[in-house]
C-alpha cells in the first residue's frame, strides 16, 4: 500500500523554528515573528512553527519517502540541541553527527537547491537539443517523417522537432512530474552529508543581539568579502551555517569549536539570512529586528531592480 503523499512540506524544521518562539501572553500559543521580504511594509502578525517555513508539494511524488529520510535525522535533533543549550555539543559524537546532518537536511531542502536543479536541467536539455540538431541531423528527419508523415522543412522546423523527441523522453517526463526532483534531493543529500562529514562542527553564540531565520537557513558562505558572499557551489564555500536559536548558529569548519562572535559578524549572517530567503525571514517577537530586516529587505528590493 502507498503512502499518503504529504501536501505540506516543512522545508524548516519546526524544532528549529521553535527555538524562535516565545509565549503569547493572550494564550495562542508558542509563536513566532515573521517577516516578508519581499513586501517590507508589510505587517507580519505572530505565528506558529507548524504555520511557518513550510511549502506546498514541494516533493510532489513520494513525498512519504522523502519525509522518512528527513525524519531520520529530525528526531534526533531535540536531544542534539539540548546538549548545544546545555553547552556540552560535543560530549556525544552521536550529537555532533546529527547537528552536521541538520545542517546538510536544510541546505538541500531548500528552495536554493530546488533553483539550482531546475536550471541545470534547463541548461542540460538546452545542450542535448543542439547536440542532436549537430551530430543527427538526418536521424531526427527520419524520426520526423515517421511520426507526422511530413518532411521538416527548415532548420526551425528541425530544433521544434528535436524540441519534441525531448519532451517526449523518459527523463523528460519525470522532471516535470517531479519523480526526478525526489530522486535527485535524496541522492544529493547523500551526497553533501558524505562530504560535510570530514568538517568538523562550530557552535557559536552572539556577543550582543541575536540570530534570525530565513526560509532558506543553511547557505554557503565566504567571509574574505563585505558583506558576505554567499550560496556560492560546497567546495567553493568557507562554512555552510545554519541558526539554530537566537542565541545559537552552527557552522561548518576545520574544528570543533564552541566559541562566540562579535556583532558585526551577526549583523553580516542575518543579512545573508535576509538577502538568501525566498519570501520570509523569522524571528524571536522580542529580538527588536525588525528595523533591520526591514532595511536590508529595503536594500534587496532596490539591488535586484538595479540589476
Amino acid at each position: 500500500m502507498t503512502a499518503a503523499q504529504i501536501t505540506r512540506q516543512h522545508l524548516v524544521s519546526q524544532v528549529l523554528l521553535r527555538q524562535f518562539t516565545m509565549l503569547d501572553p493572550r494564550g495562542g500559543g508558542w509563536q513566532l515573528q515573521p517577516c516578508d521580504v519581499c513586501n517590507p511594509e508589510r505587517r507580519n502578525k505572530l505565528k506558529s512553527p507548524r504555520a511557518c517555513g513550510w511549502a506546498p508539494e514541494f516533493v510532489a511524488v513520494d513525498s512519504a519517502s522523502v519525509e522518512d529520510l528527513w525524519g531520520s535525522v529530525e528526531t534526533r535533533a531535540p536531544a542534539a540541541l539540548a546538549a548545544v543549550h546545555a553547552g556540552t555539543p560535543f560530549a556525544d559524537p552521536l550529537h555532533v553527527e546529527v547537528l552536521r546532518d541538520l545542517v546538510v537536511l536544510h541546505y538541500v531542502r531548500s528552495y536554493h537547491y530546488r533553483g539550482v536543479y531546475t536550471n541545470a536541467f534547463e541548461t542540460v536539455r538546452v545542450n542535448v537539443r543542439s547536440e542532436l540538431i549537430r551530430q543527427f541531423p538526418e536521424q531526427v528527419r527520419r524520426e520526423a517523417l515517421r511520426q507526422t508523415g511530413f518532411h521538416l522543412p527548415d532548420s526551425g522546423s528541425l530544433d521544434s522537432f528535436a524540441e519534441r523527441l525531448i519532451e517526449q523522453s523518459e527523463v523528460t517526463q519525470d522532471f516535470a512530474n517531479g519523480k526526478l526532483f525526489r530522486t535527485s534531493i535524496e541522492n544529493m543529500f547523500n551526497k553533501v552529508r558524505d562530504m560535510a562529514s570530514k568538517w568538523h562542527l562550530e557552535v557559536l553564540t552572539p556577543d550582543r543581539g541575536q540570530f534570525l531565520i530565513g526560509d532558506n537557513p543553511a547557505l554557503t558562505v565566504r567571509t574574505d568579502t563585505k558583506p558576505f558572499s554567499y550560496n556560492m557551489a560546497f567546495g567553493d564555500a568557507h562554512s555552510i551555517v545554519l541558526p539554530i536559536g537566537p542565541r545559537r548558529l552552527l557552522a561548518l569548519g576545520p574544528r570543533n569549536v564552541l566559541g562566540s562572535i562579535p556583532r558585526a559578524v551577526v549583523d553580516e549572517i542575518n543579512t545573508v539570512q535576509i538577502l538568501a530567503a525566498d519570501r520570509y525571514v523569522y524571528m524571536h517577537p522580542r529580538s527588536e529586528l525588525e528595523t533591520f530586516v526591514r532595511a536590508k529587505a529595503r536594500q534587496r528590493q532596490a539591488d535586484r531592480l538595479n540589476r
